[in-house]
């Protein structure tokens, strides 16, 4: 088994969220006792989300790319960053890292193609449903993003930042991002993204009329084929979404 590296800490409870599915998959593939092994690194969030309100991606960039410098030193094979939004400076990542880094925008886009799906919703921060390198990156799959309008992603944006990045889960708030799914899915959309990991603290596949793309889940599931290279399922896989 390879040691998975995740560079976590945006925000924590995103980072829990990863480390316990990971530690599930893999006793779900190998039964028995079986944990993941891998290597935790985590971040201050407060860092990284004030660059990210100043604008200072180089900046958060390079505080990544050391910090991932650090998990692969500390033995990881393999890294993931556990944050949709700050897979915007990936490239810097990336190149500080000479294992292979497993990129989220390519395991759901994987997982939205063998579906037979090309229009999907998304639902991220601000930052990732409004800027270029997540639209550009699914369009390099052939996956076209449908996005709510203008006051929903603020609404989308502001329950990540001042509720489930703070551990707060509000019923008012699940019930505002159904309403948001059904009104992505009623613009077309084919399925939808959980595209910030804190998401599925709030919803899942039973709040949306349409497949739901857990991205959290499916970079979780994609990491562990490969750490495990393949390894076969001994125990019958729980209902999930897409």
């Amino acid at each position: 088994m390879k040691t998975i590296g995740l560079l976590g800490g945006m925000s924590w409870e995103s980072s829990a969220e990863y480390y316990r599915l990971l530690n599930e998959e893999v006793r779900r593939r190998l039964g028995g006792h079986h944990c993941a092994r891998s290597v935790l690194l985590t971040v201050d969030f407060a860092e990284v989300e004030a660059m990210q309100r100043a604008g200072a991606w180089q900046e958060a960039g390079e505080l990544l790319a050391a910090a991932a410098s650090s998990v692969q030193r500390a033995g990881a094979d393999l890294v993931l960053l556990c944050t949709n939004t700050m897979h915007k400076v990936a490239a810097q990542i990336e190149a500080a890292v000479s294992v292979p880094f497993l990129h989220i925008v390519d395991s759901t886009a994987a997982r939205i193609t063998a579906a037979g799906f090309d229009r999907v919703g998304l639902l991220a921060t601000g930052y990732t449903m409004e800027q270029d390198f997540y639209r550009e990156r699914m369009s390099a799959h052939g996956v076209q993003l449908v996005l709510p309008d203008r006051a929903d992603r603020q609404l989308v944006h502001e329950v990540i930042f001042t509720e489930l990045t703070q551990g707060v889960v509000e019923e008012r708030s699940r019930q505002e991002y159904r309403r948001i799914m059904a009104a992505l899915a009623g613009n077309g959309a084919q399925g939808v993204i959980l595209g910030c990991t804190e998401i599925t603290l709030l919803v899942g596949a039973a709040d949306c009329p349409v497949p739901v793309f857990d991205s959290t889940r499916i970079h979780v599931e994609h990491a562990v084929e490969l750490a495990l290279g393949g390894a076969q399922v001994t125990e019958p896989a729980h209902t999930r979404s897409v």
